[in-house]
């Protein structure tokens, strides 16, 4: 015993060892709006240091001053009533501001491209498709590119066309008129022999392929040449030749065999069961993507949210205790069934009828649960399987699959989505390209080092969510992830990476920074007061506030939020690191 205090000792005047991530909170901005879209979509500019932030609950967009990332601070708000009736996503570049939106009169007519200063003012409105749901520049900063989603009325009565629209605005905003915009219409692929694995035409509608397309999101390489869109319910890529403005193809992403990679199905059962079924498959369902380069390569990655058409005149879900099996696929088709193995996962009814006799030979559900990596062609090169709930099967026993809006929902999304991976964005961190991922459901930040596309490997997550407080309070922390942000150093107000990080439910903002260090104390500048020291468990901190706890391998044992003790109580004996959200930093003994 007196050889391991000298240890210690010793550990606590030396330096820490081993290159860490880390992922530290610095500021909030909270709209004080719970579960009403109060911040979705937000996008920077690193000249005036702001952010620029959907707010679909006022249909407005908030201009945030993050010139100081630990205080968050709202300059003004732009009321976009006038123009659009909801507002749906945002992108900057060089002091040009574009914002897209449904129109007015209804979700089905062409909607709404407007573009301002940074300081909000009014420059330039145009006509897009039917619902543009994103907007994103080219990285050269000619051309924004803009998916209507063309979303069918409620009573699927009026299902537009969905389209990619291409405006030219190299010669800038104030000099734009509706001839700089070329619309991508989808009208050629009808008739066409489409890719089988395109998931269209549920339950023998009657409509066209145009209609049934609906671009969710878009990804540019960094050459500006192509642009990558997610076809989410449709379960399929498009590729766009931005010299041609036109269609280069569309693929179906397949699927994943769930009769080898498992997931947890029910709702219903009392534990945790990530398992694998015969004739089970996830669609990929992609949301948010993104493009990345690696190797001289272009490499997309998705994070397959999964979602279904499910309207008052037409829905492809249904449960599958209330289906038809076929005998021979499904023989313990009873047990299946029932509630507490597969009756309740939803599944689409679209698909898996394969030859048209009312029972299901395989079935099919919405969303993988996973991240994936595709090459520039479309092919899968890559995919995380269950790796996500099966970490949180073991991080979070108790909150595994809980929903955004309840802190007390235990597995309530197990026969939905699960964990729901929404958001993604891959960032150069000191040369390591990292995939940052959001879950939706369950809340919180994957972390993946993508830099060799074949091989990824899992870094850390991240979860600024308390599950002890009620939900709509702002002490439950970030709750529905909806889009991220990365901040290259270079352009960051504090000189280091940023993930903005918008959360749907909790209407919050965080920002993250995020940098390697030799040793957990690279960004100390003070020493952090904390006492006792040594300590049997209890640790007194100098303020209120946000602290983490590391050990001397550079891994978080503890977040506190609010806090101005630490309990060390059950942790091992051993020396830990107490981190302010400034970096200041204490070596704790722990006896």
């Amino acid at each position: 015993m007196k050889n391991f205090y000298f240890l210690i000792i010793a550990l606590l005047s030396a330096p820490a060892f081993g290159q860490t991530l880390n992922f530290v909170k610095a500021g909030t901005y909270a709209t004080g709006v719970f579960d009403d879209g109060g911040t979705e979509i937000a996008s920077y500019d690193p000249t005036s240091q702001r952010l620029f932030s959907t707010n679909g609950s006022e249909t407005k967009l908030d201009i945030i001053d993050i010139s100081d990332i630990y205080n968050p601070t709202l300059i003004t708000q732009v009321d976009l009533t006038t123009y659009m009736g909801g507002v749906n996503s945002v992108a900057v570049y060089n002091n040009m501001v574009a914002v897209v939106g449904e129109a007015t009169t209804s979700a089905q007519n062409p909607g709404v491209l407007l573009l301002l200063d940074t300081a909000g003012a009014f420059v330039k409105q145009l006509t897009m498709g039917a619902l543009p749901d994103m907007v994103t520049f080219t990285p050269n900063g000619s051309m924004l590119v803009v998916a209507n989603e063309g979303e069918p009325s409620d009573d699927y009565t009026n299902d537009p066309e969905g389209s990619i629209s291409i405006v030219d605005v190299s010669a800038g905003a104030a000099n734009l008129s509706q001839s700089d915009v070329t619309h991508i219409s989808f009208a050629s692929l009808n008739g066409t022999n489409i890719d089988p694995l395109i998931n269209i035409y549920g339950n023998n509608r009657q409509q066209t392929i145009a209609q049934d397309l609906e671009p969710e999101y878009i990804a540019v390489n960094s050459n500006s040449s192509k642009a990558y869109v997610s076809l989410q319910e449709n379960n399929a890529l498009m590729i766009i030749d931005l010299a041609s403005k036109a269609i280069d193809t569309v693929l179906g992403l397949g699927y994943v065999d769930r009769s080898q990679v498992g997931l947890d199905a029910s709702n219903t059962a009392s534990g945790i069961n990530i398992t694998t079924y015969s004739n089970l498959f996830g669609m990929y369902q992609p949301d948010a993507i993104d493009a990345y380069e690696t190797g001289g390569s272009t490499y997309i990655v998705s994070a397959n949210e999964g979602d279904a058409r499910d309207y008052s005149g037409y829905s492809e879900e249904d449960r599958v205790k209330d289906l038809n099996l076929d005998a021979s696929n499904f023989p313990n088709a009873a047990t299946l069934q029932t509630n507490d193995v597969l009756g309740r996962l939803n599944i689409t009814t679209s698909l898996g009828d394969n030859d048209g006799d009312g029972n299901y030979d395989s079935l099919f559900h919405y969303g993988s649960r996973s991240f994936s990596i595709w090459d520039a062609s479309g092919q899968l090169v890559w995919d995380s399987g269950d790796e996500f709930e099966q970490y949180l099967s073991s991080a979070y026993p108790n909150e595994f699959n809980s929903n955004n809006d309840d802190n007390s929902s235990f597995k309530s999304r197990s026969d939905d989505k699960g964990p729901e991976p929404e958001a993604i964005v891959v960032g150069d961190v000191a040369g390591n390209k990292l995939a940052f991922i959001g879950l939706e459901r369950m809340g919180g930040i994957m972390v993946y080092d993508v830099t060799n596309p074949m091989s990824p490997s899992f870094v850390m997550y991240e979860l600024n969510r308390d599950f002890t407080q009620a939900a709509n309070t702002a002490a439950a922390g970030d709750l529905g992830p909806e889009g991220l942000v990365f901040v290259p150093g270079a352009s960051s107000p504090s000189g280091k990476n940023l993930v903005v990080v918008s959360n749907e439910v909790s209407g919050t903002i965080t920002i993250y920074e995020v940098y390697y260090s030799i040793g957990i104390e690279e960004k100390a500048t003070t020493p952090l007061h904390a006492y006792p020291n040594p300590t049997t468990g209890l640790v007194n901190l100098p303020a209120t506030g946000q602290y983490e706890v590391f050990n001397l391998e550079g891994q978080k044992v503890q977040s506190l939020e609010n806090k101005n003790q630490a309990d060390l109580t059950k942790l091992p004996e051993g020396v830990y690191l107490i981190r302010d959200q400034k970096g200041n930093l204490s070596r704790i003994l722990k006896k």
